[in-house]
């Protein structure tokens, strides 16, 4: 019997050198893939090198696909306008969904491999995601968004695995230690320094504009609307006051903030659109991530014509509009979506 083949996702890192390394071992013809999705100066020269560097080591060819154009169209571009309709985006969870596990599947299918492997953590059953056992790592919030229908074809090896030992087993590795003390990768990858530095160079995002009160009286002045999201309480003025505020709400198209006290960011429930759910209930409780290092609270979901209305058990606060709601059942990811209003 062939042996199952495997494309491998290959990032340069640690995880995914590991990812291969295992998956060789455990009998796998195995296949790597870089893509060149964003143009960052410099970026692609060092961690091509790496994955070539890691590939050899395995004994795999490794495949390189140039794909900035659908990068920019699907990932890049909507994290500029999502900034700029005063929103906040989460470009990782849209580029796992089209790059990561959109194109790298049709490569798979063009080399012919049964099964596709990532250096992620998370676990599948290939029906449902789950919690990484390593829950400082686990990046199952960021997958919620991915086509449920290829999940059978799916495989993390460090989904099992605690991140210290990936790091101590490429240690003790001749010729894969320089992996083990490799710097670990940015949260966003296309993002030097700050998001508003990249955003200059596309929008105008040093436009002067009011602060205002949830009333409506204008109590101050800030640098543009874009150097802000929900929950920030610094970087404009507000006159007078001896309290913190916080930013409450962006009013993109007239350039406004409006702020207030903690207590006004009380968040109790929010709607969902472009849902991806891995279940068919329609009515359920459960848990939600509203935020990535967050806790998931308690809450009761209804679905309805393609929206999830969420009814939180417990206020939170800081929720924003643009950014992934994400339902567990305890470790099981079972869908969802963007938050659309709150």
């Amino acid at each position: 019997m062939s042996r199952k083949k495997v494309l491998i996702g290959m990032s340069g890192g640690i995880d995914s050198t590991v990812t291969a390394l295992l998956l060789k071992e455990e009998g796998y013809e195995v296949e790597g893939l870089y893509m060149k999705l964003h143009s960052k100066p410099g970026y692609h020269e060092l961690h091509l090198a790496r994955a070539q560097k890691a590939a050899d080591f395995v004994g795999m060819k490794l495949h390189v696909s140039d794909l900035q154009d659908e990068f920019n169209e699907k990932v890049f571009q909507p994290f500029i306008d999502t900034y700029e309709k005063g929103e906040t985006p989460n470009p990782c969870a849209l580029c796992n969904r089209s790059m990561k596990f959109g194109e790298m599947i049709k490569y798979a299918d063009r080399v012919g491999a049964d099964f596709l492997a990532t250096g992620h953590y998370i676990k599948t059953d290939g029906e449902y995601f789950y919690q990484a056992e390593d829950d400082t790592k686990d990046q199952s919030y960021f997958l919620f968004y991915v086509n449920k229908d290829i999940l059978p074809r799916l495989i993390f090896p460090l989904g099992n695995r605690k991140k210290v030992d990936i790091k101590r087993l490429a240690a003790s590795i001749e010729g894969l230690e320089s992996f083990s003390s490799q710097a670990e990768s940015s949260e966003i990858c296309f993002v030097e320094t700050t998001y508003t530095d990249l955003l200059k160079d596309y929008v105008d995002v040093d436009r002067v504009g009011e602060v205002l009160d949830k009333d409506g009286n204008i109590v101050g002045e800030h640098k543009g609307y874009m150097h802000y999201t929900i929950g920030k309480r610094k970087g404009f003025t507000v006159k007078g006051a001896h309290d913190p505020h916080y930013v409450l709400s962006i009013n993109a198209k007239k350039n406004q903030i409006i702020v207030g006290k903690k207590e006004e960011l009380a968040c109790n429930s929010v709607i969902l659109d472009n849902l991806n759910m891995f279940s068919d209930i329609k009515e359920f409780k459960t848990t939600v991530k509203l935020r990535y290092r967050t806790i998931a609270v308690s809450c009761s979901v209804k679905i309805e014509d393609d929206k999830a209305y969420v009814t939180l058990d417990e206020s939170v606060f800081g929720v924003a509009v643009g950014q992934a709601a994400v339902f567990y059942d305890d470790k099981k990811l079972i869908g969802g979506g963007w938050i659309a209003s709150v």
